[in-house]
């Protein structure tokens, strides 16, 4: 394994940080340096000074590429913290439909990694809206800066043990055997969700429309205090008025620092 120097972590760490809101510890230089050797020794680089530079004028866009699928953690599972999802559809689907005057429903899953949390929202939407669902706009817009994690998403092809935590009547209606051990989603659910790659660290996001509600859960423990407030900032004025926020419950917000009002335990509103 070729090792990292102190200066060689501190640069690659400030370009990821910079660029993609992740804060890299000290104590994480181990694994930065373990999660690339590989790269490393198949492009023939003698160190990671010769790999940054190579990084940093990849003008094909495949160094980016890599480098951010090694340096992601992309752990998610099928109705992961499913409070939130009771919540979604008991108390925020009411709500959101009560007061739609276009039946339209804009939903982001920001860092939405293999695809769960997005189909799991496809899915609560199709259950709630029933036959009235032929009258609404309610595809959800799913991003990650993941290229692999976004492959698997599209695909939607998950194994047993994967679809294990759903509702018996989920696996029967929305999804299609293809062998022993895997399944995919039927294509009413997967045509609900659109699929982008998307950095949360651009300057300005391309949305034309705000949003109703976002979820962003488990993403902004890996950025320091000011990239994190900086993003909520982006995320509030991307909400409509009454629209939601969800973050991860290890994740929270100081009251004192965001204008969006604090609902329960990782839910935040935008007062209408």
């Amino acid at each position: 394994m070729l090792s990292i120097t102190d200066q060689e972590f501190k640069q690659l760490a400030e370009y990821i940080r910079v660029n993609y809101g992740i804060f890299l510890k000290k104590e994480k230089q181990t694994l930065l340096m373990g999660r690339l050797s590989n790269v490393l020794i198949e492009k023939n680089f003698q160190n990671f000074n010769d790999y940054f530079h190579y990084v940093v004028t990849d003008r094909t866009g495949d160094a980016i590429v890599t480098l951010v699928d090694k340096i992601t953690t992309n752990h998610t599972f099928f109705m992961r913290e499913v409070d939130h999802f009771f919540f979604f559809k008991e108390k925020v689907l009411p709500n959101l439909i009560s007061r739609s005057k276009e039946r339209d429903l804009r939903i982001w899953s920001a860092g939405c990694s293999s695809g769960e949390e997005p189909y799991t929202l496809a899915m609560i939407i199709d259950e709630f809206l029933g036959v009235d669902k032929k009258w609404w706009d309610a595809k959800i817009l799913a991003t990650d800066i993941s290229s692999k994690v976004l492959d698997i998403a599209i695909n939607g092809i998950y194994d047993n043990e994967g679809i294990a935590t759903l509702p018996q009547s989920w696996k029967l209606n929305y999804f299609e055997k293809l062998n022993n051990d895997k399944y995919v989603l039927v294509n009413k659910i997967r045509n609900e969700v659109i699929y982008r790659k998307f950095n949360l660290m651009d300057v300005v996001f391309p949305f034309k429309k705000k949003f109703h509600t976002i979820f962003c859960r488990n993403v902004m423990i890996y950025f320091d205090k000011d990239t994190k407030m900086k993003l909520v900032k982006k995320f509030y004025d991307s909400t409509e008025p009454g629209g939601y926020l969800f973050i991860g419950h290890s994740e929270s917000l100081d009251r004192n620092e965001t204008e969006y009002k604090y609902i329960m335990p990782a839910v935040y509103r935008k007062e209408p």
